[in-house]
């Protein structure tokens, strides 16, 4: 599979494109399935303009909608079964486990576009264009030449089907209607604004063990149907992270039953019954997409807080557009001192400043208690975000105020 937002330049679908037209012309075709992404409404239009598209179909490929597509586990695929194990070669920007077809069997190499196209005429892994041949249809070897693609089209860009549609100079009298009964939209509503008060004894809805990727937090694939629609799609909330407690997915304690279940569930019934709750997280804690909705899930069903190792910048962000507070151990083996029933509490949060050091108070089940300092990186303009419940909530009084 080639493309997506991250492979798939004019130069890239030219290369790839180049050593397609090596393999038609030695009367081969891709001996595998063979999937072509163009990242962008221009790119699409560009290379069927110019050519580059009908080489890859003729070579065998099948040319997708310039969107996202496989890379976000948007593939209906129906050549292995759940369980399956295969592999699949790509020049997406991730290959984590299950993330393109949703088979945790799926073993997914990453390379570049050009590579993948020389794969598939070969069909098989060892192959390696500098130095194997490949045998054509008259049954001669030859030897792929080096790719070669324009960096820019010569005739310029196509810019493609117009579908922006501008917004009207004065929308307030504009009412977007959404039935109630819609599973797969559902109107936003504004987060709660802080209190004011620090956030005392909060529950640990997970102290995640390990890798936390934004499919983690929030799966792609079949789920990406609820996008319009938090509320349905929060039922994904971190049921692909493991629990340091569990040392399994989607199975949580919760601390006012003492029964274990799945993550959402047990997050609706903190945020039905007022507890504020945090999560405990390792290392790049985050990576992956920059998906808004593993931030928006957390703050819509009551999270609070993210205390964890490091962050991924991006992630990092988004958490602080919802209200968030995302936090890292000035120690990271502070990580190890905190345990599944615990407390946390966040204090001095009304004297939250750039650079400045968050009081955190752990309460353990003995009775006993640890304190150490959290770091952030916030600046003024984003503690107005956590101030005032997120980001846009902030817009809005500036808004009113203008």
């Amino acid at each position: 599979l080639i493309g997506s937002c991250t492979n798939s330049s004019y130069e890239d679908m030219a290369r790839s494109a180049s050593v397609a037209q090596q393999a038609l012309d030695h009367g081969l075709k891709a001996k595998s399935q063979f999937t072509v992404t163009p990242g962008s409404e221009q790119i699409r239009a560009t290379i069927e303009r110019d050519g580059q598209a009908k080489v890859l179909r003729e070579f065998g490929g099948v040319v997708l909608a310039n969107a996202c597509g496989p890379c976000i586990g948007q593939w209906d695929r129906k050549d292995v079964s759940k369980g399956e194990k295969n592999t699949i070669v790509t020049s997406y920007n991730r290959n984590f486990t299950g993330r393109n077809d949703a088979n945790p069997a799926t073993h997914a190499f990453v390379t570049s576009p050009e590579m993948v196209t020389a794969l598939s005429i070969a069909g098989r892994l060892d192959f390696n264009p500098l130095t194997d041949e490949v045998t054509g249809a008259n049954g001669q070897k030859f030897k792929l030449k080096s790719p070669y693609g324009d960096t820019l089209p010569m005739q310029g860009f196509d810019p493609g089907e117009d579908t922006y549609v501008a917004p009207p100079e004065d929308g307030s009298n504009i009412a977007v209607d959404v039935d109630p009964k819609s599973q797969r939209l559902q109107l936003l509503h504004p987060f709660d604004k802080w209190d004011g008060k620090d956030l005392v004894d909060m529950v640990i809805l997970i102290k995640v063990k390990g890798k936390c990727t934004t499919d983690h937090i929030s799966a792609a694939g079949p789920w990406l149907k609820f996008r319009g629609h938090l509320d349905n799609i929060s039922n994904n909330m971190f049921i692909g992270a493991i629990n340091e407690e569990t040392n399994e997915a989607n199975n949580v304690k919760n601390h006012l039953t003492g029964e274990f279940g799945p993550v959402p569930e047990t997050a609706r019934t903190y945020k039905a019954k007022g507890v504020n709750w945090c999560v405990i997280g390792d290392e790049n804690y985050g990576e992956g997409s920059s998906r808004e909705h593993a931030a928006l899930e957390p703050r819509h069903l009551g999270g609070r807080a993210i205390i964890v190792k490091s962050f991924a910048r991006i992630h990092e962000t988004n958490l602080k557009k919802q209200g968030m507070l995302p936090l890292t151990f000035e120690n990271p083996a502070d990580y190890n001192k905190i345990r599944p029933n615990d407390k946390v509490s966040l204090l001095g949060l009304k004297d939250l400043a750039p650079s400045k050091p968050v009081k955190c108070v752990v309460k353990h089940e003995d009775g006993t208690k640890d304190t150490f300092n959290l770091m952030h990186t916030f600046n003024e303009t984003q503690i107005s975000w956590f101030k005032a419940g997120s980001a846009l909530n902030h817009m809005a009084e500036v808004m009113k105020k203008l």
